[in-house]
């Protein structure tokens, strides 16, 4: 069983038993006080005393809670709720002790109306007291109620935020592989139709995959290995022998939790940089390993070269920038990506992610790209 108060809730049993202490404090500090004056009643009498007094305002505290949550005093104070709390705080304590007053009579000789007197003599003022530090009370509740909500919400505003953020980054790069993907297709349908259709298939594959199994911002190795096979699948068909491929992997890296689509852009990136700007053939090597709690991708081509004395990144396109940012955002700086020059020629593009598992739900059989051990 509960009681409420206020805007909170606390069980029975427990609020009875915070009562209780305050019934055994007062118990002792009024025989101690008697004590130190030289003359004592019984412990049980002050047991009792203590009773009838703080037991009702126990019954009677809910009433407060109720009055101060429906009439908070707010920064800058305002005088309306000090006008009801005032005659409020007044009205409860003089119920407190007609109350008080009316059970201590079952108890004690003399007359109601003796009782009264002696409650109202000696206990209006505490009472008073008693009411505000009730109306504090459900005030500090109120405050760490609502500073609590606040910083949800602030984190739910904050998670929302990077959210946006990811998925602005991410449907970025979509349009951006497409825009190429068609440019590329178009280029071959005057010179080879069979090559631009099977391009076409695997695009629709491809897109399909990310339609239906593209919601999340991370995904397993496997998937990401296999929706960059479909990637690759149609550079190979538009670069024919000029470009090969080699992906290595451990298999039990193949659940390992990375970003999604995080290796096409740093593929095209590679392809785009190297075959697609230099004359002659290229080979492009994917690889995975673990490196303690960190999971290692990288992507490696042979002919493909960056300025010297520039910007590791300079003039790699949208791609390796919005990676970079979608890492930030993701792991913070946990992540990194960099290019170095590979001897004697070629370009590496290294990221590093915090190694993490993944459950991979799908048991569809196209996430089964072909790889080899590392």
């Amino acid at each position: 069983m509960k009681i409420r108060l206020g805007d909170n809730e606390i069980g029975l049993a427990r609020y009875l038993g915070l009562w209780s202490m305050v019934v055994v404090a007062f118990a002792v500090q009024g025989y101690l006080h008697d004590a130190y004056h030289g003359f004592t009643w019984s412990p049980f009498d002050y047991l009792r005393w203590s009773m009838v007094q703080w037991y009702t305002w126990a019954a009677l505290a809910p009433l407060v809670f109720r009055l101060a949550a429906r009439h908070p005093i707010r920064p800058p104070l305002r005088l309306r709720a000090l006008g009801t709390h005032i005659p409020a705080s007044l009205g409860v304590s003089g119920l407190a002790v007609l109350v008080g007053a009316f059970v201590s009579s079952v108890f004690e000789p003399g007359t109601f109306g003796n009782q009264v007197w002696q409650f109202a003599s000696k206990h209006v003022a505490i009472g008073l007291l008693a009411y505000w530090a009730l109306v504090a009370i459900q005030q500090a509740l109120h405050y760490r109620a609502e500073t609590a909500r606040r910083e949800l919400e602030a984190s739910r505003l904050a998670t929302e935020l990077a959210q946006s953020r990811l998925q602005v980054l991410k449907t970025q790069l979509q349009p951006h592989f497409l825009f190429n993907t068609l440019h590329a297709i178009v280029t071959l349908l005057d010179e080879d139709t069979v090559s631009a259709e099977d391009m076409l298939l695997r695009l629709s594959e491809l897109l399909r995959a990310f339609l239906e199994d593209y919601d999340g911002q991370e995904i397993t190795l496997r998937r990401e290995l296999a929706l960059l096979d479909l990637y690759l699948g149609i550079q190979r068909t538009r670069f024919k022998d000029r470009l090969t491929t080699q992906v290595y992997v451990e298999p039990e890296l193949l659940d390992a939790a990375v970003p999604s689509l995080i290796l096409q852009p740093i593929v095209e990136n590679a392809i785009r940089h190297g075959i697609g700007q230099h004359v002659g053939s290229d080979h492009v090597e994917i690889e995975a390993r673990r490196e303690g709690d960190v999971l290692c991708l990288e992507v490696r081509n042979r002919n493909s070269t960056l300025e010297a004395g520039g910007s590791a990144a300079a003039g790699h396109g949208i791609g390796l920038s919005n990676t970079r940012l979608r890492l930030r955002e993701l792991y913070g700086e946990s992540a990194s990506l960099r290019l170095d020059m590979t001897w004697p020629k070629g370009v590496s593009c290294r990221v590093r992610v915090p190694w993490r598992l993944l459950d991979d739900e799908s048991d569809d059989p196209e996430f089964s790209p072909e790889v080899h051990p590392a």
